[in-house]
């Protein structure tokens, strides 16, 4: 039985934390004189108002939370955060509907980095904080931040845990569920904080430093630039981001062995580790000689575009520092590819995940050896460890879920009348977190054309893709709602 009274109450808390988030921004403003302080301040007030109405009529959780409790809790801090998070861009002129307000504040706080703002240096300095804030809060999860402060969910956090942060399986770094956010959530400022150092001495002000540090650290890839990256034509800013971006994408339990425990050969024989490296690093030697053999670019400037192109859609960050639609179409197809993979569990990036690609290698080539030795008995291992045949399955079964969810999507874009291009590469991009596609959602253009019914479809699909599909969607079934 679902005890909704403890979910609403600890959802109010959650909203009173987001108005205390949009505070921040706001408080910057009036010390600054920027433009923009008002509206954050309002929306401010309006999700603090109903946080605390929902705390006030409500009762805290008196057991754990079950983990049928955990995965509602979760869809419900997500769309109450992407809804409200909306409330600053429908006082700013830029979002004329409730439409594009909210498929911008699901595409920061899902660390999409799709836009439908032609170009974004019409908003006022704070709603452009706000905007890119959302990118690092949703990074590493808002469910995380919350059941790092919020004592009251106690052991049931660990529910919230694996169904917000399913990379990090059951994998704890501290006894306590809260003392793992925390620790995880050290990391993520830590490096945080020194990319801001360097992107500062690299020559930028303080406002892109913090806003930039948002979107990498957070895979998000919104820019205060409509020109990205590429607005930056340095190679130190566009180097450092690229180390930062490829840092975002591994699992951060692996960091905290490696910066914190300094387990230094525990992470570098992790399998996912190394499939990463080797995967961005062959995907990145094959773009830089297509450019260099197809004459696009040649020297050092192909080299760091591929790198940054490769690393950027292959951490699902979204930033560009040229139109790598005007490439040959060879490295669209490893860009389209590296979409699907992502980066690795417990990292901010989306996409499948480079654990889960290994993963399903080996069952393939497990079902090959099957075939050929009708009587062989064949594990599926990764890492040195025999796979359980349930996680096998559930490897499976996410995979076709994935799939029926990229079609449905796809023909309701497309229904909508959008070209077939855009639709598949739209679609990609909103799933796995990475922002722009191929089509009219190029690195070059925005989401602003779309239909309304297809911007309501790719927010369905941010929300699904971030909470690895079956946390969302299985809400929404009939079977979830029975005793």
């Amino acid at each position: 039985m679902i005890h909704a009274a403890g979910l609403f109450h600890i959802t109010g808390i959650f909203l009173l934390m987001l108005a205390a988030a949009m505070a921040l921004p706001a408080a910057y403003g009036w010390a600054a004189g920027a433009g923009g302080a008002g509206a954050l301040g309002q929306a401010a007030l309006v999700t603090a108002v109903a946080g605390a109405a929902l705390a006030a009529l409500t009762r805290p959780p008196q057991t754990e939370l079950s983990r049928r409790e955990g995965l509602l809790l979760t869809v419900m801090l997500w769309v109450s955060g992407c809804g409200f998070g909306a409330v600053p861009y429908l006082l700013t002129p830029a979002f004329p509907t409730l439409t594009d307000a909210v498929f911008e504040s699901v595409s920061g706080f899902t660390t999409t980095g799709a836009t439908i703002l032609p170009r974004v240096e019409v908003l006022p300095p704070v709603v452009q904080f706000w905007r890119h804030f959302t990118h690092w809060l949703g990074g590493m999860g808002v469910v995380l931040l919350t059941i790092a402060v919020l004592p009251l969910i106690g052991a049931g956090g660990m529910a919230l845990y694996r169904a917000e942060f399913s990379g990090a399986r059951s994998e704890k770094l501290a006894p306590r569920i809260a003392e793992t956010a925390k620790a995880l959530w050290r990391v993520y400022a830590g490096l945080s904080l020194a990319e801001y150092l360097l992107l500062r001495l690299a020559g930028m002000s303080a406002f892109d430093a913090a806003c930039h540090t948002f979107s990498t650290l957070g895979t998000g890839g919104f820019s205060t630039r409509s020109e990205s990256i590429g607005a930056y034509p340095g190679p130190a800013v566009q180097y450092i981001i690229i180390v930062f971006m490829l840092l975002a994408g591994l699992n951060f339990t692996q960091h905290y062995r490696l910066w914190v425990r300094r387990e230094a050969g525990r992470f570098f024989r992790d399998y996912e580790v190394r499939a990463y490296a080797a995967i961005l690093g062959c995907a990145s030697a094959a773009v830089f000689l297509m450019l260099v053999l197809d004459g696009t670019m040649s020297g050092e400037p192909a080299l760091r575009a591929a790198l940054f192109q490769v690393a950027s859609i292959g951490t699902t960050t979204g930033f560009a520092t040229v139109d790598y639609e005007q490439w040959h179409p060879l490295p669209h197809a490893i860009l389209l590819a590296l979409m699907f993979v992502g980066g690795c569990t417990g990292s901010t990036a989306g996409g499948w995940k480079v654990a889960r690609v290994v993963l399903l290698g080996k069952i393939v080539h497990r079902e090959l050896m099957r075939t050929s030795f009708r009587r062989g008995v064949f594990a599926v291992r990764a890492g040195g460890e025999a796979i359980p045949e349930s996680a096998v399955q559930g490897l499976l079964n996410l995979i076709y879920l994935s799939l029926f969810v990229f079609l449905a999507a796809m023909l309701t874009v497309a229904a909508s009348g959008v070209d077939l291009l855009t639709s598949v590469s739209s679609v990609a991009a909103a799933m796995f977190s990475i922002g722009p596609g191929f089509g009219s959602v190029g690195p070059a253009e925005n989401y602003a054309h779309l239909p309304a019914v297809a911007k309501w479809a790719l927010s369905f699909c941010m929300v699904a893709g971030r909470l690895e599909f079956y946390t969302f969607i299985v809400v929404l079934t009939p079977a979830f709602w029975r005793r």
